[in-house]
Parts: C-alpha cells; structure tokens; sequence
C-alpha cells in the first residue's frame, strides 16, 4: 500500500504540474485542446503536446474515436517519466512503468482496470532490484513480497503459498519451497544483520528480530500446532512471552507472562478456548501477589480472587460474579487474614452483592464482632 500511495502521490504532481504548465498539443498534425472536446471529438491517433515555453515534449496521449485510451506518456524536461496504458474508464491497464532522468526504469507493474496484477518490480536509483511484489488482482492485495538493500541483501520477505517472484528472486528457496527448511537473513541499508527467520513451504517457522549488538530482541516461532513470541531486553533477559493454539488460519492465545527487569516473573494470564482461565501477579522475589481463577456455571462468569502478603501467606479472598472487565458483584464468603495467615475478617454477601453478615477477629484468634448487616446498612449484633 505504502508504493501504491507513492505512485497516486506522484501522479498527482504530473497532474498539477501539467495543469499549471501552459502546453500546446496537436493530433495528425492539427492543433487540438486536450480540455475541450469538440476539438478532439471522434478523433483517432497519438495526441502530443509540448511545453510552449521550452518547446519540450511534455505528454503523449492516444486517443480512440475521440476517447483517451490505450498509450499514455508523460515526460519532465523532455524526458520520459511514465510510461502507461489506460482503458475506456481511463484506469491503469496493461503495462506501466516509471522512469529516473537517466532512463533508469524506477517501476514496472502489470495492471488490470486499475489494480496490479502479477509481478510487480521496484528498483533502486542504481536500477538495482528494490521491490519484488506478486499482486493477486483486484485489489486483494500483495500474495509475496522480497525487498532488498543497495547492497543487493535481503530486507524483507512475505512468502505465498508457492513461489511467486521468480525470475525476479529465487523465492522456491527462501521459502523452503520442496526442500528442508530454508535460513535467511536480512539486513538493514548498512549492511546491519536484523533479522534471522526459517521458512519450510512458504510457512514461517521462526524469526528472530535482533538489537544492533546481535542479541535477539524477539523471538517467534511455530511448533507442534503452537505459536509462541519472546520478546527481550538489550542484555538478553526475557521479558515477555505470549503464546497460540493454531486452527488452521485461525489463532488463540492461551498464555501470557511478562517478567521484571531482572527476568523474575510479575504476571501470568491464561486462557483455554478462547476464554480466560487465571490471572496471576507476582512480587519481586518469586512469591505471588494476587491470582485469579476463572469459571462459568450456566450464563454467570466467576472470578475467584486471592491477595497475598509478600511472604506468601494470603491476605484476602473472596468470589465474584464476572459482569465484565471491569464490573464485578462479590458473592458469598470473603475473608482476611493477617501476615501469619490466620482468619481475622469475615464477610458474607448476597447474590446481589449485599453484605449480610460480618465478622472479626483479633490477631490470637478471639472474636471482636459478629454482627447482622441489614439492606439500610443498619446493624445487630448476634448474640454471644
């Protein structure tokens, strides 16, 4: 999309540049005014037209029974800049190409009504190959893609489910096409490795994304019908992990950790068939922080939540109907402990998440409260 931009971009600025130009055209040898059709009407013929201050060739329309088709030129300074073919709806179709000042081809692309199809070649100012893309045709986008540096090396690579960009580049081998699983590398404009990945069958396997120190700074991969991503930090240690269960075309995450500066895990997520089933975070020395625990009965969604203190003793828990994310009705019993683990509070809701009876408890264990807790927020005591 982003070469397709370009190419609109730079169509608009012939078009602004012929509209500002004052050209003077002719068609069989008689003057013509491209803007005003009864002077082109039912004509046939190339249709040219110069810059009237330089006397430089500026464009090259052919036209067909007085309608602007097939062969289209423009040129800059004389020169030949694009070079196209356009059918009765005056959309891009057939070959296309543009030129640099020294006739160097910049683009070369197959069109039909408008949309590229096939195999379509971009190079550098040096008319080294910049761009290879396959185009499936209207509009549905790119099937396989190979970029290259000024140095000739790769930087890019998207495989199609069959080799797609020969003779331009040998993609049967960079994708693993018929053979073992296929190396590659690809660097940057200065000759910087970035990237390493493994391709078998057009399929990616694995690619690793890399600091500029050579350490890797993520990580994907496919394997045993899973997807997994690690990503790292500059001096090596992980950082995050995430992984999928693959279905065919389709994906779904069953696990996310993230870890600490110093590779400590702080959290991990959980989820089976497509639905979460745990949330835990941790503390800096490796005990845990809060965790919960996901289930359904029927249509209602249940978080059961524990809080810990940093030794790892529990500090709080409690269930609560799951509304969404960020709604929940705590249900049932709830209770508080101190650092040495013993029960210290106590309260028990409704299914409509009303306080209906709460409790304490000193720190040896000697009851300071029970009271009754009633819809108005009044209290009574039971009785001893």
């Amino acid at each position: 999309m982003y070469f397709r931009s370009i190419t609109a971009f730079c169509a608009a600025l012939l078009c602004v540049g012929a509209a500002h130009a004052i050209q003077d055209c002719e068609l069989n040898g008689e003057s013509v005014n491209p803007n005003n059709g009864n002077t082109t009407a039912g004509k046939t013929g190339l249709m040219r037209c110069k810059d009237r201050d330089s006397g430089q060739l500026a464009r090259e329309q052919e036209l067909q029974n007085g309608r602007f088709m097939g062969l289209d030129r423009y040129y800059q300074k004389g020169k030949l800049q694009r070079e196209r073919n356009v059918n009765e709806r005056g959309n891009n179709h057939g070959l296309m190409r543009d030129f640099a000042p020294d006739g160097t081809v910049l683009y070369q692309a197959t069109y039909d009504n408008g949309s590229e199809v096939g195999l379509t070649r971009r190079n550098h100012p040096s008319g080294a190959l910049q761009r290879a893309t396959y185009y499936s045709g209207s509009n549905q986008g790119e099937l396989a893609y190979a970029e290259l540096t000024p140095r000739g090396q790769l930087r890019r690579l998207r495989c199609g489910d069959k080799p797609l960009l020969a003779p331009l580049v040998d993609d049967a081998k960079l994708c693993g096409f018929g053979s073992s699983p296929a190396p590659v590398e690809m660097f940057n404009d200065a000759g910087v490795l970035q990237m390493r990945a493994r391709y078998a069958n057009g399929q990616r396997l694995r690619l690793e994304e890399l600091y500029p120190n050579g350490q890797p700074e993520r990580v994907e991969e496919i394997k045993d019908g899973q997807r997994s991503e690690r990503r790292f930090a500059e001096d090596g240690v992980l950082r995050a992990e995430l992984q999928w269960q693959l279905d065919g075309k389709t994906s779904s995450k069953t696990l996310e950790r993230e870890f600490s500066e110093r590779g400590s895990l702080v959290r991990e997520q959980k989820w089976a068939e497509r639905r979460a089933v745990s949330d835990a975070s941790f503390y800096l020395n490796g005990q845990p922080k809060n965790r919960a625990l996901y289930s359904r009965d029927g249509n209602t969604e249940y978080a059961d939540e524990t809080a810990f203190y940093d030794n790892g003793k529990p500090s709080r828990t409690g269930r609560y109907i799951q509304a969404d994310r960020y709604n929940q009705t705590p249900v049932g019993t709830h209770q508080s402990f101190n650092q040495q683990g013993k029960l210290v509070g106590e309260a028990i809701y409704d299914n409509r998440g009303r306080i209906s009876r709460e409790r304490e408890w000193d720190d040896a264990g000697k009851l300071l409260s029970d009271e009754e807790v009633f819809e108005d927020g009044s209290r009574k005591a039971y009785a001893k």
